[in-house]
């Protein structure tokens, strides 16, 4: 009977386990850093710009009387 069968990957185990924690760090990076860029890449006009409201649009001014 042969007992050596899994040694071989036993030496490996912390490097595999190291490559793992890479991979899931670089996804996750990958993931968090391409949402953070569409948020702010998501504006349709510039900022700095100003909206002009109509007056059909604004809101009725409501005056305070006594």
């Amino acid at each position: 009977m042969n007992s050596r069968t899994f040694n071989v990957l036993g030496g490996f185990q912390s490097m595999l386990f190291c490559i793992g924690i890479y991979v899931v760090a670089l996804f996750f990076s990958i993931f968090i850093c391409s949402a953070i860029f569409h948020a702010f890449q998501n504006r349709t006009e510039p900022i700095g710009t100003l909206k002009t409201v109509s007056a059909s649009q604004a809101a009725p001014q409501v005056v305070a009387s006594r």
